[in-house]
């Protein structure tokens, strides 16, 4: 359970950039989005709506996101959120650094392990 909750723990620490990359294919809203992250990390890792829409409303309030609604087609009105060109430099960003960051922490464990 340990190894379970590191690895959320990391993934977390990248969520913005996750939901950056997943709104740069289309626009999406909530439920669609947390889905897409569940299918994309085959299951392993599942966000609480709670977390989804904190992070929504950071994006927004940076001005990587932007909201709107859109048409009652079936059931209530849903607010579909879109990535802005400010979000697709960050994005760009936030991958380039976990890129790095990756690279350095690879760099440490194969050390480590090949040390031993």
């Amino acid at each position: 359970m340990a190894t379970r909750d590191a690895v959320s723990d990391l993934i977390r620490g990248n969520i913005d950039a996750i939901i950056l990359k997943i709104l740069s294919s289309r626009d999406g809203y909530g439920y669609e989005i947390l889905k897409s992250i569940s299918t994309l990390s085959q299951g392993e890792y599942e966000m609480k709506e709670p977390s989804l829409y904190t992070s929504l409303k950071r994006l927004e309030g940076q001005g990587f996101v932007e909201s709107y609604w859109g048409n009652e087609t079936q059931g209530a009105r849903r607010k579909y959120y879109r990535i802005t060109a400010e979000g697709l430099q960050e994005l760009t960003e936030a991958t380039d650094r976990w890129v790095h960051v990756r690279q350095i922490v690879d760099r440490l464990l194969v050390q480590e392990r090949s040390a031993q």
